[in-house]
């Protein structure tokens, strides 16, 4: 089954990137190094070449060579691969807003960019940019630096951004307005069927359990803002181990708390669709993870 990936929680359970030490950080040169060398060759064309390249993934977060890949290796393997993500993104449209290069930009050039001239339509998304754009701003000069704008962007990996984090979660996940998430709030977010006979994926099912076993933490049957305040980064686990959690749970087929490539590759669009294969464009290039 495929898993979602266009959830608000699924995207506001965030990415914590832990400092890494001077040895770790020489692994990790390593392990990219040797990414770069397995991914040399033609571009995947089929779904047996994307699944073989999902196995040298595999490979790769194996970070001891033992043939398994445990929880530990996997937040390991997607805190990487998060990071690289981010850093793109926010380069991608920091050129966008700022072709020039200058050292800020300003409100109304990221809002004529990105939304053009004509604003119907759009003003409860202006609304919500306009709301993170005052937290981002520092200095308050309605302009954003490099720096700021990534907590712009990604406002779920600075401490500074936390508070309007959970206030977008709650505005987009709280249907009725009580002050909590419900689990049929929580699972309307990325399921909704498209007919009353509709079987519901297997994913759903799994959704359920992570609410219940790992968010709901005193099992009333609703996410409060101070449990959903824990799973927020970076104070909270974060997106990795959240990601990492997920992506476990559906394919640890036999409990062993431990995953064999096979486990994966049988759970192959569960991990197309996460950040350990960077939502699937580390199994469609050629260059380093």
């Amino acid at each position: 089954m495929e898993w979602p990936t266009t959830g608000i929680l699924w995207l506001l359970l965030v990415v914590a990137i832990a400092a890494k030490s001077v040895a770790a950080i020489s692994s990790e040169d390593d392990s990219l190094s040797n990414a770069k060398k397995i991914f040399q060759g033609p571009d995947p064309t089929s779904l047996e070449e994307m699944r073989k390249r999902l196995g040298l993934i595999v490979d790769l977060m194996d970070g001891d060579s033992n043939g398994m890949v445990t929880l530990a290796e996997l937040k390991d393997w997607i805190a990487q691969a998060s990071q690289r993500y981010i850093e793109n993104d926010v380069a991608r449209l920091w050129k966008r807003v700022n072709p020039e290069n200058n050292g800020n930009v300003t409100w109304n050039v990221y809002q004529s960019t990105i939304y053009g001239y004509d604003l119907t339509g759009y003003r409860s998304l202006i609304n919500r940019d306009r709301r993170r754009w005052k937290v981002a701003d520092k200095d308050r000069d309605d302009s954003l630096s490099h720096e700021e704008f990534s907590a712009f962007l990604h406002s779920e990996d600075h401490t500074v951004m936390r508070d309007v984090v959970l206030k977008e979660m709650f505005d987009d996940l709280d249907l009725d307005h009580d002050g909590k998430i419900s689990l049929v709030e929580y699972v309307l977010d990325m399921y909704q069927p498209e007919s009353l006979d509709e079987k519901t994926p297997e994913w759903v099912d799994e959704e359920r359990d992570v609410f219940g076993k790992f968010l709901d933490l005193d099992g009333d049957g609703f996410l409060s803002e101070a449990e959903a305040r824990q799973w927020i980064a970076p104070y909270g686990p974060g997106q990795t181990d959240s990601q990492a959690l997920r992506l476990f749970l559906a394919a640890d087929a036999n409990g062993d708390e431990q995953l064999t490539k096979a486990e994966v590759l049988d759970k192959y669009n569960n991990f197309l669709g996460s950040p350990a294969t960077e939502y699937g464009a580390s199994l469609m290039r050629h260059d380093e993870l």
